[in-house]
C-alpha cells in the first residue's frame, strides 16, 4: 500500500519552498501525494504555482479582506478538517513558520496523521521578532512527529528541546533546491514582469535591490530605512536602487512619502517569484528585511544586509554572507557605502560558501520518509 502525502501551504514564500518537495514526491510511485493550499495569500501564490506548474488538489481558498491571525488561525484549522478526513493522508508537511504551518500541525496532529516539518529549527528566542513567526515555528516543532533542519544549528536548536536525533534530518534548504531550478528557467522565460525590467530600469547602473515588509518594522523603523535609502541614493555615485514596495498600507505610506521624489530610486509594484529571482541575479547587493532572501542571494553570490535586529538564520551571519544592520539609518548606510566602495570585501563576502545547502535537500527529505517503517 502506497504512503499517502498531504503538503499544505498558504503563501508564496512556503509555495516556493516546498514547489521541488512536492515535485520530487510525485515522481516517487511508492507515494501517493496530495497538495492542498489554505491560499493565506490568494494572488501571490497563484503566482508561485503558474511558474512551478502545481495544481492543487484541495484550495482552501480563506484569504479575506481586513483577515486577521484570530480568523485565519480558526479558518485554517477548521477548513482541513473535511481534507484530512477525506485523504487520511500518513504524513502531512508543513513548512516554516507561517500561520498556515501552525495551524496545519495542529489539525494534522488531531487527525492522527504523522506531522513532517521542512524547514524545521529556525530560532531568534524572542517570542515577538519576528511575530508571530517564532511562536508558529516553535509550536509546530513540539507537535512534529520528524524534523527536517536545514543546518546543524538549526539540528541543535531541536535537540536542545529535547527533540529525539533520530527525529531529525539535516537535509539543507529546500528553497535552494527551487532557486537553482528557477534560475535557468528564467534566463530563458518570456515573462512580462521581466520584459518589463529589461525596458524600464538601466542597468548600466549599479543596482541594489531592497525589499522590506515586517511588521516589528512597522512606524519609525520603516521611517530610518527609507531615510537610508535616500542617503544611499545621494551618495553612492551611479547607483539605481530598486524596491517593490509591498502593498500593507503601513509601508507604503513612508516609502512613497520619503522615496517617491528620489530620481534613482524605482519604486515598483511587488514582484512576482520569477521576475523577483531573475532581478536578484542581475543586481549587485541586496538590502532586505526578508527570511529567505537571506538564503537564496548568497547562492547568487549577492552580500546581503539583514533589516532586523535579530534573525532566525545566524549560520549567514557566522558564514559571512549576511550582515545584520537593524534599523539603524547610520548602519544601513555605512555598511552600504563601504561594499559599495570597497572592491576587496566585497569580492570576498560574494565568494563565501551558503550554509544552507547544495539543492538536495528534497532528495534527501524523500529518501528519509521511504525509509520509515
Amino acid at each position: 500500500m502506497k504512503k499517502k502525502n498531504l503538503i499544505i501551504f498558504g503563501t508564496r514564500p512556503e509555495a516556493i519552498k516546498m514547489a521541488p518537495l512536492v515535485k520530487a514526491l510525485l515522481r516517487n510511485d511508492v507515494f501517493e501525494t496530495k497538495v492542498c493550499v489554505t491560499a493565506q495569500h490568494r494572488e501571490m501564490l497563484d503566482q508561485v504555482l503558474d511558474f512551478f506548474e502545481i495544481t492543487p488538489d484541495y484550495d482552501l481558498d480563506l484569504m479575506k479582506p481586513g483577515q486577521n491571525l484570530y480568523g485565519l488561525t480558526a479558518a485554517i484549522i477548521t477548513g482541513l478538517q473535511p481534507v484530512l478526513e477525506e485523504f487520511n493522508p500518513d504524513y502531512v508537511y508543513v513548512h516554516g513558520d507561517t500561520t498556515t504551518t501552525m495551524g496545519s500541525s495542529i489539525a494534522g496532529f488531531y487527525s492522527g496523521a504523522k506531522v513532517c516539518h521542512v524547514e524545521a529549527g529556525l530560532r531568534t528566542f524572542n517570542k515577538n521578532s519576528p511575530f508571530p513567526e517564532e511562536i508558529n515555528r516553535t509550536i509546530t516543532g513540539h507537535i512534529a512527529d520528524y524534523h527536517f533542519a536545514p543546518t546543524q544549528t538549526s539540528f541543535d536548536n531541536l535537540r536542545n528541546e529535547g527533540i529525539s536525533k533520530e527525529n531529525i534530518l539535516i537535509t539543507g534548504n529546500t528553497v535552494i533546491d527551487a532557486l537553482f531550478e528557477s534560475v535557468s528557467k528564467v534566463d530563458n522565460l518570456e515573462d512580462l514582469e521581466i520584459l518589463n525590467l529589461k525596458s524600464e530600469l538601466d542597468f548600466t547602473k549599479r543596482i541594489i535591490l531592497v525589499t522590506g515588509h515586517r511588521r516589528e518594522n512597522h512606524g519609525q523603523g520603516f521611517i530610518n530605512i527609507c531615510n537610508a535609502l535616500k542617503e544611499i541614493g545621494e551618495r553612492v555615485d551611479n547607483v539605481q536602487i530598486i524596491y517593490p514596495v509591498h502593498l500593507n498600507p503601513k509601508v507604503q505610506k513612508p516609502v512613497y512619502d520619503i522615496l517617491g521624489k528620489q530620481e534613482n530610486i524605482k519604486l515598483i509594484a511587488p514582484l512576482a517569484y520569477p521576475a523577483f529571482v531573475w532581478l536578484m541575479n542581475k543586481c549587485e547587493l541586496v538590502i532586505t528585511d526578508s527570511g529567505g532572501v537571506q538564503e537564496e542571494a548568497p547562492s547568487l553570490g549577492k552580500p546581503v544586509l539583514v533589516m532586523r535586529d535579530t534573525t532566525e538564520r545566524p549560520e549567514a551571519v557566522d558564514a559571512g554572507t549576511v550582515i545584520l544592520v537593524g534599523t539603524d539609518t547610520k548602519k544601513i548606510v555605512s555598511e552600504t557605502m563601504d561594499l559599495m566602495g570597497n572592491t576587496e570585501r566585497y569580492k570576498t563576502m560574494s565568494k563565501l560558501h551558503n550554509p544552507y545547502g547544495d539543492g538536495k535537500a528534497s532528495k534527501r527529505i524523500v529518501e528519509f520518509i521511504k525509509n520509515l517503517n
